[in-house]
Parts: structure tokens; sequence; C-alpha cells
């Protein structure tokens, strides 16, 4: 056999190598200490497949960026306990114009995570691009991770930003996972993301000319039936359902969660 042909068997039987199955990530996610509103919503965001697919482990250092009311630390949390290390990397309270909103979730937020029997000795740090970037020692994390972010960050035009911080703390080699809204490549993008929805070549653009390369991009959390043209925007659809007025709620509930793209980079 050629060299060429048996690199490509190789490749092709390597490829079609599943990843392994992680019993502990299993038990997480169905934990019945796991909020039952939180569960419902495995259904669109695939939480085992979506961690699969970043190739999380239970003894890595994982940061969590903008981690909000904390669906993916009720996972991430219990699972990193015994051998890990979650950061959390939160929003920042100081100063004099913070919303109200902010106070309300990070205080719910720090209030869970106090369970440390549950949780683990999760580290809370402040993250508030430009000024708030620092989440680590350089090169000390394993995987960097945010799940349906990127909008408020495009908004906030601080997403380089944030690229540049996760590829600082991450060790050569390691991976910043993202999840977020998809707007299709045909719709024009609002430059400040107002609908939630942002263009996934632009995130592609940005992180590579930041020091990432795209492994892989996954349909696990695609849902073709959301059409990314909503008054409210993604907030339109579940979970927030904010249906503009007179008309039916169903019709959006059925279409479900939204469409998101899942990227792999990984630091060069």
């Amino acid at each position: 056999m050629k060299l060429q042909a048996m690199v490509l068997v190789a490749t092709s039987m390597f490829l079609a190598i599943p990843a392994a199955a992680d019993d502990r990530l299993r038990q997480a996610i169905a934990d019945p200490d796991r909020p039952a509103e939180q569960a419902e919503r495995d259904q669109f965001r695939n939480p085992y497949e979506t961690l699969q697919f970043f190739g999380i482990r239970p003894d890595m250092s994982v940061v969590e960026l903008s981690p909000g009311g904390g669906w993916y630390t009720e996972i991430l949390g219990p699972y990193l306990r015994d051998e890990g290390q979650l950061i959390a990397a939160h929003w920042n309270l100081d100063g004099e114009n913070v919303p109200d909103f902010y106070r309300r979730i990070r205080g719910e937020y720090e209030a869970r995570i106090a369970d440390t029997e549950r949780y683990g000795n999760i580290e809370l740090i402040s993250f508030d691009p430009p000024d708030l970037v620092d989440l680590g020692s350089p090169a000390s994390a394993d995987l960097v991770l945010t799940f349906r972010n990127v909008h408020g960050w495009k908004r906030a035009d601080t997403f380089r930003d944030v690229a540049r911080a996760a590829h600082a703390v991450l060790k050569p080699g390691g991976v910043f996972g993202l999840v977020s809204h998809r707007l299709p490549e045909d719709h024009e993008q609002d430059p400040e993301a107002r609908s939630g929805y942002v263009h996934q070549s632009w995130v592609v653009g940005v992180l590579e000319s930041e020091g990432f390369r795209l492994v892989e991009a996954s349909e696990i959390n695609a849902n073709s039936a959301d059409t990314a043209d909503y008054p409210n925007g993604v907030w339109t659809l579940l979970p927030g359902l904010r249906v503009p007025e007179g008309e039916d709620a169903e019709h959006y509930r059925a279409i479900g969660e939204s469409d998101r793209f899942t990227l792999k980079f990984v630091k060069r």
C-alpha cells in the first residue's frame, strides 16, 4: 500500500473512533440535586455531547467565562470537584453603574456555589473586559468555555479582549470551546448584535487572528427551525419566550431554543 493511502486509512480509522464514554459526566448531568427547570433544557443544550466535543476530563483546570445563572456550573462544578478545578469568571460588581440584575444573579450564584460538598472549591473571579481580563496564571488552564455570551461582547466591542484573555490563560494546545446563537451568513449583522445572534464566520475570524486555530465546528446545538428574525431577537424563543403582543406563544415554544454554532479552537 502506498504511503499516502496508508495515511488516509489511518486517519479515517482515527476519526471513526468515538470519544470514550464518561460516566462521571453522565452522573453530573443526571444528578437529582440539579434543578429540574435546568435539566429540562438538556434537550436543547445537549450538555453531554457538547462537553465531550470540547474534550473535557475530570482532572482539568477549566475556566467558565460569564457563567450567568450557572446552568453549566451545575454540571461542571460536581464533575471537576474531586480531581480538577473550575474557575468561574463572573460579572464584576464594583462600580456605580452595575445593573441590579447583575447583582441579583451573581449573588444567587455565589450562594449556590458556597455548597463546597456539592460543587467543590470553585474559584470565583471578576471578569469585565477590557479592564478586568486576568483569568489566572499564564498557560495554567486546560480548557476555557463560554456559552451564549458572544453577542454581549460584540455589543460592547470587547470580544477581541476576551479572545486575548482566553489565549493568555490557556496552556499551549489548550482548548477554547464556544457556543453561541447563530445568525445565518446571508442575514445582515447588526454591529451591536442586539438580536443576540452573530455570524459564525465573524467569531472564527476574530479568534484565528488572536492566536487560535479552529479544530472543528459541530452541529450538536443546531436548530433548523430557528429563523433568527424575531422582533424581540433570540429572547423570543425559549427559555425567555418574550413573545410579541398578539402572537401565539405556542408557535415559539414549538421552535425550542435558538440555532447555535458549537466551535472548538486550540491555542497555537
